[in-house]
């Protein structure tokens, strides 16, 4: 037997082509971010991802961005998990950009179930999961198996429940999945993919309606609540089985002793069980930006009421024309113009304490942060120039960051440059508190519930007035107590009279 020939052995080697590997690295996200956590991954190795294509979730300092990939080609090797700290520039997969597309494998999905024999079904659960939508009730007669010539077929599912004919068919939770069957082709932003996740959605079985059949948060909770009406329906539904009528009712939800609404994963200490999550990126930047000003920021509270009689008058006549705008007008318009015009009287207010350089450095722009309570953890989200702003321009710009908190749409940029704080408690309930302040600013001002109170007015008579408490928060080191209130005076005194407010710019 003759020796094998170079070519071969190149041959057995390297069937086809060689492979041109390249690496996707975590990009610079933004000024002062130099890691961040994994949340989700979008592709599996196999999958053949395009050049700007989202490959993962990562979630930085106070905001979640997805990370595209570079190259196009076919995922060789994924080098991180969800849950990795990653800095920037590290690496996240491999690509081969040599390989085509029909080189790479279809992303995964599950097969098409079987028929199962005929039994009584029980009613899905008051909040629905991803599992109790996949184990919708299959069709009387299992799908074709697909030949390997053609696309498998897209899975289709409806929360259907059991009842009788007379009874009107349920509404379809789901349809066919548009955009694609994997993760990563699924038209959905991040935060829609958050929303899906928190809600035991699953994508794949949603049909989207927004530009491009992308995925839209109303898609989603349309949904939840198709899925809702489908078990309320199922508690009065009668049906025939065995030959005997019987009543079917969904399953009551009996708290656990380990109180299974917790988060986390179970487990169990010296004392009896308990569930443990790890900590997130945003919570850990909370806990060390709390720490930091609650160690070097010697804070003193002033407590004040306003009236804002006249201004709640004063917005009940002008709501009607905000709402043909699509603007909810609330109270806190007038407040951040009062706020954002008060701190270009007061300087000091509006100012930070550069330590290293023993300096005060006072800042020509007011940029106005209010902090929002997410189910992610606090945020503060800035407005800028607001002092150049009148009410109506503040209210659309309030309205617009609202939408883009609740959205899971703000980036870190937005997060950053403010350079006074209000936290709206009222939104929730209580009346005082005593903010911390957010350094490097000096001040932070806490709004709480207004309600009415009886006030002794200047000719001694009593009325009731509706009174909006107000907490301020701030650095003694550079805020002495006469410069705080004075300034609370002042907002104090913009939105008691708020025909000043606006003419104020």
């Amino acid at each position: 037997m003759g020796l094998p020939s170079l070519t071969d052995i190149v041959s057995s080697n390297h069937p086809a082509s060689f492979m041109a590997i390249e690496a996707v690295k975590l990009p610079e996200l933004s000024d002062g971010v130099d890691s961040g956590d994994i949340l989700e991954l979008y592709v599996s190795e196999g999958d053949s991802v395009t050049e700007g294509q989202d490959i993962l979730e990562i979630e930085t300092d106070k905001a979640t961005v997805p990370v595209s990939s570079s190259v196009s080609g076919k995922v060789v090797e994924i080098l991180v998990k969800q849950g990795d700290k990653v800095p920037i520039g590290g690496l996240l997969i491999k690509v081969d950009s040599a390989a085509s597309p029909s080189d790479a494998k279809a992303p995964s999905k599950p097969e098409p179930e079987q028929a199962q024999p005929a039994s009584e079904p029980q009613p899905p659960q008051a909040e629905s999961t991803r599992e109790e939508i996949d184990r919708s009730p299959p069709a009387e007669t299992p799908p074709p198996v697909p030949s390997s010539s053609s696309p498998p077929a897209a899975p289709v599912a409806s929360a259907s429940v059991p009842q009788t004919s007379p009874t009107p068919t349920s509404p379809s939770v789901a349809t066919a999945p548009t955009g694609g069957d994997s993760a990563g082709m699924i038209p959905a932003g991040p935060a829609i993919r958050r929303l899906s996740r928190e809600m035991g959605v699953d994508l794949t079985m949603v049909t989207g309606t927004g530009e491009g059949g992308r995925i839209t948060r109303e898609d989603v909770m349309e949904v939840v609540r198709q899925a809702n009406a489908a078990v309320r329906q199922a508690g009065s539904t009668m049906m025939v089985a065995s030959g005997q009528t019987t009543i079917t009712r969904p399953q009551e939800t009996k708290p656990s002793s380990g109180s299974a609404s917790l988060p986390g994963t179970a487990d169990q200490d010296d004392f009896g069980p308990i569930r443990v999550e790890r900590m997130t990126k945003i919570r850990r930047t909370i806990a060390a930006q709390m720490h930091a000003s609650w160690s070097s920021v010697p804070r003193v509270t002033n407590f004040d009421d306003a009236d804002i009689t006249d201004l709640e008058q004063l917005r009940s006549s002008s709501k009607e024309d905000y709402a043909a705008q699509g603007i909810k007008l609330t109270t806190m318009p007038f407040l951040i113009k009062a706020v954002a015009t008060a701190l270009r009287h007061h300087p000091a207010i509006n100012a930070v304490i550069d330590d290293e350089n023993e300096q005060v450095i006072y800042k020509d722009y007011v940029n106005i942060g209010i902090a929002v309570d997410t189910d992610r953890g606090l945020v503060v989200p800035v407005m800028r120039d607001v002092d150049r702003q009148g009410v109506p321009d503040v209210a659309r710009g309030l309205a617009e960051m609202a939408g883009k908190v609740r959205g899971g749409q703000f980036g870190v940029n937005d997060l950053r440059g403010g350079t006074f704080t209000i936290s709206n408690l009222g939104a929730i309930g209580g009346q005082y508190s005593t903010p911390i302040v957010n350094i490097p600013e000096v001040a932070i001002l806490l709004v709480g519930r207004s309600r009415k109170l009886p006030v002794v007015m200047p000719d001694d008579s009593i009325k009731p007035r509706l009174m909006m408490p107000l907490s301020l928060s701030y650095d003694h080191r550079l805020v002495d107590g006469g410069t705080a209130a004075r300034f609370l005076n002042d907002v104090i005194g913009y939105l008691e009279s708020p025909s000043r407010l606006l003419l104020a710019l």
